[in-house]
């Protein structure tokens, strides 16, 4: 049987640690394979890690089919979600894939559009729909994480070396400390991960020091004498403009459903 990973769609896996895939292992080699690994034509979509141990020690597997994807972006959606319900998937790996997924759906969006331009309604008003995943308040409820770890992971995502990254998901480093460490040059990111999770620590402080220097004296001087109070305010102003933010884009949709059923009534 002539099966093809892709490293794309393989990329959406969150590596398992040692630990995990050594339980993996024993678990095939004394069980066997029980569950069928998943192929869209000949590309391995699911248990890709199965299929690793599986070739490794020559244990026998099941394959099934699953056909009904029309593209290879169907496939990644697909994948996506199945690894965005599990509940043994890092915050860091839900936000990169719910990220992921906010790109291909614009992408295709984008594509719609230019393939098939909408006409104006009779009021002049664009009939087109709010885009789907158009905020972070949509993107981060589908990662089950906050907006503010979403601006943090799009933050790590532009800035932070490989070596960050991988400190990241490894558990080395969190993701609102790597944030802070990925605004250092690519020299002290790399130097700072080599140091351990001390140096990457005292990395992050120091970043945070140089932002609070550089704040206006009376907002340093309000978050230097409120204490746990002013922290508990900015988390409640956060997330009231979080909620805000939801429900004027959920406004925008209730309008533009209203708009579209009086054009089909007419």
């Amino acid at each position: 049987m002539n099966i093809i990973i892709n490293d794309e769609l393989r990329s959406f896996v969150d590596p398992l640690t040692d630990i995990e895939y050594a339980a993996l292992e024993r678990s095939l080699q004394a069980e066997g394979c029980r569950d069928a690994l998943v192929l869209w034509q000949d590309t391995l979509i699911d248990g890709h890690n199965r299929y690793e141990i599986c070739r490794k020690h020559n244990i026998e597997f099941r394959t099934v089919q699953n056909n009904s994807f029309a593209s290879i972006e169907d496939v990644m959606l697909w994948m996506i979600d199945n690894h965005l319900a599990r509940r043994s998937v890092s915050d860091f790996q839900r936000g990169l894939l719910a990220l992921r997924k906010k790109e291909i759906v614009t992408a295709r969006m984008a594509q719609k559009m230019a393939e098939e331009p909408p006409e104006p309604s009779p009021d002049d008003i664009d009939s087109r729909p709010p885009p789907p995943w158009n905020t972070r308040e949509e993107v981060a409820k589908a990662a089950r994480v906050s907006s503010n770890t979403i601006s943090q992971i799009e933050r790590i995502q532009k800035a932070a070396t490989p070596q960050l990254v991988e400190a990241v998901r490894t558990g080395a480093i969190s993701i609102n400390a790597a944030a802070n460490v990925a605004q250092l040059p690519q020299e002290a990111q790399i130097a700072a991960v080599a140091g351990g999770r001390k140096e990457l620590q005292q990395a992050a402080r120091q970043v945070r020091e140089q932002k609070m220097a550089t704040r206006p004296r009376k907002e340093k001087e309000a978050t230097e004498g409120g204490g746990d109070d002013v922290a508990s305010l900015r988390k409640e102003i956060a997330a009231l403009k979080d909620r805000m933010a939801t429900l004027l884009t959920e406004n925008e949709r209730l309008k533009q459903r209203l708009i579209n059923a009086g054009l089909d009534d007419a």
